[in-house]
């Protein structure tokens, strides 16, 4: 049964009330069984993205989530069956952080297991982000902190995505730390290491000493720091000195090499030839390379093992010994490297063991000073330094023992069928494809996927030990025993005793990278392996919508799991939405404090308003958002507004018989409303167009344009013979053309403003707008543009009685229209509807080179003139 239509229609309080009916009836649940018999086409499926649940959503989640989300409630009503979930990313270092500063802890894999334990703080938000400040605890009460406090998290976001009014069927969602999760990740991994794709290895890591763990290429952020050129001499065999100029004067003990480029001519006769190391007397190579830069310091720089990532790529090419000085504090190690003997590199070095790179930078410069070996004074530059995405100081680079999965790095195939891949996926825009080809031929090294971490998806093998308790083979579990946690879990064949003996068994200890879980989504939400008829449904997925930012990471991420496992695209389309900058045009983010968080804007203006302005940007493109004043978000409100009290308006007027308003074909015969019905048609094939394409801007603005003009214009024109002012078929013309344009706009707006569309739809309808088909063309028949003639001598007419400073009501005994011949015979279509808006007794017609309206007599101003 239809609802009443309320007196006074308001968006205030539309969100609870229609999220708690869609959530009760079931409106955006997939219907399994009805996809089963429909077959796989029928089956529109989104691989969602996870948002990290440690922390508060912002502007820019709601920005591109809402993005996704007009695409699922349009291809719902194409009559798809929508497979469309929701995940948490709840594992990972942004997690441990959270609990970290949140309950005033961190974690200390030596203590034992606390039961009952009670963290010193509860929703201490940033009250202790020192370490020192921390309480230790013990790694399985740190986790069941991380636990808590994320499925606390996730609830508030939850409530987030239902506000917004996100069509997610909320009975299809999953943890990237959930036991489900984590069986997929491990079996996934257990496959890659079985074709040779997972591998371990000694090499050079990218670490963060803040947080004691390795850190990917994908996760890397380029940050402007102030530095210094330090002119050293290097000795030749001559005993001339040989001027390199460096910002890491405190590696010194760590070179291997100096490198020049080959074309330069400063340096090519001493290419093959050795110079010393001054302070620690080690003879090292000059060598040519491609990567060195001219015009960059004295154009002849040193090679140390490791300053940055251009040192370990001239490490591997040039086959380089490693002489690796930083411990994982940050630290410089206690030893020497094997290449300082002397008794006085050896000292020098003892001066430095146990400092911070920055205290052995300065005590460094002051024995190159003693010593001669430094000319002039260090020269301030500023210079990019990677930092780890998250962290607060740069990365350093050690040599750990770390596990990898190939990403095409190092194998060409492997990296074309890559490439290839990512020409098989639909990018929206185009252009955002170029980024995922540019990161794939960019790589550098394979995929680093092992945290030096506690709250995550464990790696999972262990070792065995050897009769001098050394690691020695891996052992793997079976994939039925999944999951399982090898530092707690007993090693297959082993008995828990022999945990760390000799002879026994070791558990790894590292956790896996977030992306190699999240890279898993499709598969996670799909029930890979463990719900086959599901996963043939939904696998390959129709959509993955995401920001640009994560292209490198998510996007391709998944793009190389899924032809890993299966040899195919993980989805059809990618869609990319841009980013949302400040009214300075600066990208929002958490690291500059510019971010707006969106439960309070969704409140003050509503969620139908918010949706409107992001739905406004097409995919791809930046949006800048102004909290102080979000012009679009008002114009959204505006227009859901405008929606309610329209509709209300054209259910006023009374129904004609029914045997004049079935069907639309035979009761609307008025030119002016059949021109109506042919724009509305002209509106549908657009927006049809424009979302299959996903096109959404392009889509609401077409539907908007048209929507405004038939309320400024056609709902004036018409509602005289609406109301009943004209004979019963021209009442039944109007009318039927009133209500069936109120319900095509309702339909082509659903997925854009869904709270005041299913509002009103429910004034006049059984079930939901977001469930009802997608609209066609009413009439199979073209505009004549009569619409637009007529509201331009409309707009002449209101402009006349303004100047005469006279009220819209007031009664014109007479008027003259100017128009061009051909557009005079489209106005004399309309006449009595002009007449009757304007309330105009005698409307004349003339031949003129545009529309104008002249001549015109009121009748209140000739009864002041008889006065």
């Amino acid at each position: 049964m239809s609802a009443a239509i309320p007196d006074k229609p308001a968006l205030e309080g539309l969100e609870t009330k229609w999220g708690a009916s869609w959530e009760s009836s079931g409106t955006y649940r997939f219907d399994r069984a009805a996809a089963v018999a429909a077959g796989r086409e029928s089956v529109y499926s989104i691989d969602t993205p996870p948002p990290t649940a440690s922390g508060s959503l912002h502007i820019g989640h709601v920005f591109s989530y809402t993005h996704m989300d007009l695409a699922a409630r349009y291809q719902r009503m194409r009559g798809k069956h929508i497979f469309y979930p929701m995940g948490w990313d709840d594992n990972g270092l942004p997690t441990e952080r959270r609990v970290q500063n949140y309950y005033g802890v961190r974690c200390d894999p030596t203590l034992g297991y606390a039961a009952g334990f009670v963290p010193p703080l509860e929703g201490g938000e940033g009250a202790s982000s020192k370490a020192a400040d921390q309480l230790p605890i013990s790694r399985r009460n740190f986790i069941e902190l991380c636990e808590r406090l994320t499925v606390e998290d996730e609830k508030q976001f939850e409530d987030v995505w239902r506000a917004l009014g996100l069509s997610v069927d909320w009975t299809q969602t999953y943890r990237t730390i959930g036991d489900p999760a984590q069986r997929v990740a491990q079996r996934a991994f257990l496959r890659n290491l079985a074709r040779g794709e997972a591998y371990q290895a000694e090499a050079p890591t990218l670490w963060d000493i803040t947080f004691r763990t390795a850190v990917a290429q994908a996760e890397l952020e380029d940050k402007e720091q102030p530095a210094a050129y330090h002119r050293i001499g290097f000795a030749k065999p001559d005993g001339e000195p040989l001027f390199i100029e460096t910002t890491r004067p405190e590696l010194l003990p760590a070179c291997v090499a100096l490198v020049a480029h080959p074309d330069d001519e400063r340096y090519q006769h001493l290419f093959g030839t050795t110079v010393t190391t001054p302070l620690f007397g080690v003879e090292v190579p000059v060598l040519a390379h491609h990567l060195a830069q001219k015009d960059k310091g004295s154009g002849i720089a040193m090679i140390c093992t490791f300053g940055d990532v251009t040192d370990v790529v001239w490490w591997r090419e040039l086959d380089l010994p490693n002489r690796t000085i930083i411990g994982a504090d940050g630290r410089i190690i206690a030893d020497a490297p094997d290449a300082i003997v002397s008794d006085a590199a050896i000292a020098a070095f003892s001066e430095l063991a146990g400092k911070t790179v920055f205290s052995a930078k300065k005590r460094v410069v002051e024995l190159l000073r003693e010593s001669g070996d430094l000319v002039g004074d260090p020269k301030p530059i500023t210079h990019s330094v990677k930092f780890f995405e998250k962290g607060d100081k740069p990365l350093e680079i050690i040599s750990t023992l770390q596990w990898y999965i190939s990403n095409g790095a190092r194998d060409q195939e492997l990296r074309t069928k890559l490439i290839s891949r990512g020409k098989e996926i639909n990018f929206t825009p185009e252009h955002m494809r170029v980024r995922y080809e540019n990161w794939v031929g960019g790589l550098t090294g394979d995929w680093l996927i092992s945290r030096q971490r506690f709250f995550g998806v464990p790696i999972p093998v262990w070792y065995e030990l050897d009769a001098d308790g050394n690691k020695g083979a891996v052992i793997v579990p079976s994939e039925s025993s999944l999951p399982i946690d090898p530092s707690s879990d007993t090693a297959p064949g082993y008995d828990e005793r022999q945990r760390g003996e000799p002879g026994g068994f070791a558990g790894e200890i590292d956790i896996m990278d977030t992306w190699a879980t999240s890279s898993l989504t499709p598969q996670i939400a799909g029930g890979w392996e463990s719900d086959p008829e599901l996963f043939d449904l939904v696998f390959p997925y129709s959509l993955r919508s995401q920001g640009q930012d994560i292209i490198r990471t998510w996007l391709f991420s998944t793009v190389l799991r899924a032809e890993l496992e299966h040899g195919v695209v993980p989805w059809k389309n990618a869609g990319i939405s841009g980013f949302i900058v400040d009214p300075d045009r600066k990208k929002m983010s958490k690291s500059k404090g510019n971010v707006v968080t969106p439960a309070a804007m969704l409140e003050t203006h509503g969620s139908d308003a918010v949706r409107y302005w992001a739905a406004s940007s097409r995919l791809g493109t930046d949006a800048a958002f102004d909290p102080q004043n979000p012009k679009q978000i008002k114009i959204g409100r505006r227009l859901a507004i405008k929606v309610l009290n329209a509709a209300k308006f054209v259910y006023s007027f009374p129904t004609p018989a029914a045997s004049l308003v079935e069907p639309v074909e035979t009761a609307v015969t008025n030119p002016l409303d059949l021109d109506l019905l042919a724009e509305l048609g002209r509106v549908v094939e657009t927006a049809t167009i424009a979302l299959d394409g996903y096109d959404h801007a392009k889509a609401l603005e077409s539907t908007e344009q048209l929507f405004w003009t038939f309320c400024d214009d056609y709902l004036e024109l018409v509602k005289e013979r609406a109301y009943g002012a004209a004979t019963p078929e021209e009442q039944a013309s109007a009318v039927t053309t009133l209500r069936t344009a109120v319900d095509v706009f309702l339909r082509l707006f659903a997925p854009f403003i869904p709270f005041a569309t299913e509002e009103v739809w429910s004034w006049t309808h059984e079930g939901s707008v977001h469930a009802a088909q997608w609209p066609t063309p009413t009439l199979d028949r073209s505009p004549t543009g009569l619409l637009g003639v007529v509201g331009t001598a409309l707009i002449g007419i209101r402009r006349a009685k303004t100047d005469a400073k006279a009220s819209q009501k007031t009664e014109v005994l007479s008027a003259i229209v100017h128009a061009p011949t051909e557009r005079l015979a489209l106005l004399r279509l309309a006449a009595e509807d002009l007449k009757a808006v304007g309330r105009i007794a005698e409307l004349h017609f003339v031949e003129g080179p545009e529309i104008a309206v002249t001549d015109v007599v009121l009748a209140e101003a000739l009864v002041e003139a008889t006065d």
